[in-house]
This record gives C-alpha cells, structure tokens and sequence, in this order.
C-alpha cells in the first residue's frame, strides 16, 4: 500500500509534490480544502498524507484536520507542511499526533526522506496488525462427539449473526478457542480480534485500558474497545471484571460510544461483543459481584462448551491433534499414541479439560522416550516398570476382600471405565467387551451401575431388593 493524500490549497504545490512521489513509485490522491480532504479519507484509509496547516476557504484548518484522522484512523502517519512555520506550530502540529513538519519551502531531498521514513512506519503498522490477526486465528475445533457436534452445530448459527454470545463452562474447556472460532467465520473475520482480560484488570486504569487516553505528550492512544472497531471484542472470564468496569461496559453497548481519558470528543464504535464465564453469573448476581443489567446485555446467546468427561470419546482425536501440533511449534518428537495409553486416557479424569490434555502431551514428549508409540507407563500416574507380562497388579484395598467381592469390584469398575471410554454408548461397550448388548444390561443393573449417554456411567444405590437378586444370582 504506498496510497499518500495530499492536502494543500495552492494547486501548483500539490501538484508539484504528487508528480515527484509518481516518479518515486508511489500512487497519489490530491485535496484543495478540508471537506474534500476528510472525503477522501473516508471513501478509502491513505497510508500517509502530506497535510497543509492553512488552507483557504476550508471549514477546517491543518490541524483541526489531524485531529479528526488521528481520532478515528490513529495509525495513518501525517506530514505537516506550511509556509508559515514556527516552532509552536510545530510542536503543537507533533503533540496532537503528526510525524513531522516540514516548512515551505521546502528541499525536494529533504521531503523524500521524510516521507520514506513515514511510509516505512505505515508499512510496520499495518505488519504489525497483520500479525496480531494471525496471531488471533482460531485454534481449530477437534472432536466428533455428539456433545462436540451440539457445540458447533450452536457457533455455526451465531457466525451469521451479530447478536452478543456469552460461552460458559469450566475452565480448560477451550472457551476462547470457540470465541475465535465464531469471529473467524463470521462476516468480521478480517477485522480485529482484540481479548480483554477482564481477571487482569487493573481497577484504577479500567477506563485507560478500555478506552484508551489523550495527553500533550504521548497524543491519541487508542484503548482495546477502540482497537476492536469493526471487529470483535472477548471478554475473557467476565465474571472477574471489577464492578467499576462492569458500569463503564454496560454505557458503552447502550451508547456504542465513549470518551478516551482526557478527551473531549465522543469516539463511536461497531463492535461485536463475545464473552466467556466459568461461574455462575447468577450467583455472582445475588451476591452484589456482578451487574444483572450486565449480564443481561451480554447473555443474548448463550452457548455452552462442553468439558471433556461430557466427549471422552475425542481424546484419541484432540491428543492426536496435539502430538501433530507441538511436533510443529516446538520441535517436539513427532510420535503416536498405542491403542492402550489411548484408551488409558479416555479413563482418567480430566479437571483442567482440554488444557489439561495439551499439557500432559507436551509433558510426555518432553520426558518421554522420544521414539515410538507413546505407551500407558508414560503417561503420569503409571508406573515406570512394567508389570510382569500376565498378571495384574491389585491395589491394597482389592487384594484385601474375599474372591466374591473382589470379582464383584473389579467388574464394576472395568464396566465404569470402559462404559465412560464410549461416553455411555451400551452398544460400543459391548462389542469392545466381548458381550451381548442385552446381557450387559443385565450385568450393569446387577452390579448397581446405571448410564447416561452424557455422563457416562456411575455406580447407583442399590436396593435391598436388588441386592437380594444379586445374592441369589
């Protein structure tokens, strides 16, 4: 982009200037007054202009001008150029945002190099944003449960929409993943995806972080709902936001605008808003920690991410993902995981969710043997030594209880594991152990265990009359 607006009011000048920067390479755009100028400006974003401080028959002078482009495009660098010079105009011309003021007239070397300069940090700004946007793409979604495709099936309808999102579910979930995955497919995916860590707020610069400030010294330094504009803003765990925070949002989705510390001018913004909890806002409501109006606002669609007991049957696929993914990032041994670490897996509980399953991956490759599938004893918790080839270890408490009872327990929990393995699906289970559908059924219902197709299995009380029908079984 090597775009350059020149705004002058002596035509000879701007002409004389433009036809110097074609000879350069560059593409130019010509303004006589400030109604054209701020025309031009608006009908497409130059990537430097060369601005005039007096200009005849205009409604707005140079700086005037500067202000308005450095408050709603803060990154176009300006070039202040004017016969009239002094140094308190050029002061007051470098406080209010320009790059640099050149006095007329003015050395044809000496324009070159300033505008090279300017363009060049025109150049690293717009890299700059092109690499906080792919640095914002969207981890992607793995999985093929039925609770992973209830999710998604839920972000693909809100991509086509505007309407605010509130995702909830425990921690290590991939709330943020989801959040990226609806900016990345909507119509805002080329705009900015900008995060707001709403834990890590500083109570006493809310408004300096949100909104961004004004100073002689620094000028225009846009805050995150600023940097957002056109794009999406995340509200990161919002139910952490301090309760000054909370207020300031709420004005800025009734008004869509605020006013940056220590301005003047209202800054208008179209944002989308995407928020993320791991609480209950509700009782966070009731206990005077967060906003009702708040949560209202911002819980149009709420979408909840499932943990990763609720799609045990993605662990193979999300570690998998994993393995590939560190391999490239890291340098990290490219390996597999066996059939058994793999159904080891689908067992274990998972606390920390999909995080929690990054970071054992990434532990086992960094610790692990470095070649081959990976296999059950190195996953934490193992044992290091491998048992001896045909016999089971027994825990202190099974090796303790009569042959009945021992059998019993085993088979309870051998049942659990493996009914939790196939998330709750009767059918997968019997085939995998080797059983009738209809005699496993029997088998679960006498060992006082009862499934759910979302959680799984869980040992249920037993009766006294079905523990009579298991004693005479």
């Amino acid at each position: 982009m090597s775009d350059i607006l020149i705004v002058d009011d002596e035509r000879d000048i701007r002409e004389l200037v433009s036809d110097i920067l074609k000879d350069e390479g560059y593409t130019t755009r010509l303004a006589g007054n400030s109604d054209d100028a701020m025309a031009e400006v608006a009908s497409a974003q130059p990537a430097l202009m060369i601005l005039d401080i007096w200009l005849k028959d205009s409604n707005m002078d140079g700086i005037d001008i500067l202000k308005a482009v450095k408050i709603d495009y803060p990154e176009v660098p300006v070039v202040i150029i004017s016969g009239h010079g002094n140094i308190e105009i050029a002061v007051a011309a470098i406080r209010q945002g320009a790059y640099d003021f050149i006095e007329k007239p003015f050395n044809i070397d000496q324009l070159l190099v300033v505008i090279k300069r300017a363009m060049e940090t025109s150049r690293l700004r717009r890299e700059n944003t092109e690499l906080k946007r792919q640095d914002s793409t969207p981890t992607d979604l793995i999985g093929d449960s039925a609770a992973f495709r209830g999710m998604i099936s839920q972000l693909d309808k809100v991509t086509r929409s505007n309407g605010r999102v509130m995702l909830t579910g425990p921690a290590g979930v991939g709330k943020d993943v989801a959040a990226r995955y609806i900016h990345a497919n909507s119509n805002r995916a080329a705009a900015q995806f900008v995060t707001v860590s709403c834990a890590g707020m500083d109570p006493d610069r809310v408004e300096e972080i949100l909104f961004g400030r004004e100073t002689a010294e620094r000028g225009v330094e846009a805050g995150l709902l600023e940097q957002a504009n056109g794009g999406v803003i995340y509200f990161d765990e919002v139910a952490d936001m301090p309760l000054a925070a909370q207020s300031k949002i709420l004005r800025v989705l009734v008004d869509q605008q605020f006013t940056r510390v220590g301005g003047a001018k209202k800054v208008r913004v179209d944002l989308r808003v995407i928020s993320s909890t791991n609480r209950n806002l509700k009782q966070a409501i009731d206990a005077g920690d967060f906003r009702e109006e708040l949560y209202h606002r911002l819980n149009v669609v709420p979408i909840a991410v499932p943990s990763l007991e609720e799609r045990r049957e993605d662990i193979p696929e999300l570690a998998a993902y994993f393995l590939g993914q560190l391999h490239e990032a890291q340098g990290l041994p490219l390996r597999t995981l066996s059939v058994d670490s793999a159904a080891l897996m689908q067992t274990m509980v998972w606390p920390g969710n999909v995080r929690q399953l990054k970071n054992m991956i990434e532990r086992v490759l960094i610790l692990g043997d470095g070649q081959g599938p990976i296999e059950c004893r190195e996953l934490p918790g193992e044992s290091d030594a491998p048992a001896e080839e045909g016999r089971v270890v027994l825990s202190g408490a099974l090796a303790t209880l009569p042959l009945r009872e021992a059998r019993e327990a085993f088979e309870r929990e051998y049942l659990l594991t493996q009914i939790n393995r196939f998330g709750g699906n009767i059918s997968r289970t019997a085939s995998f152990v080797g059983m009738e559908r209809s005699a496993l059924h029997r088998k679960l219902k006498s060992l006082g265990v009862v499934t759910s197709n979302k959680a799984g299995a869980r040992v249920a009380h037993v009766s006294g009359e079905e523990e009579e029908e298991r004693e005479a079984g």
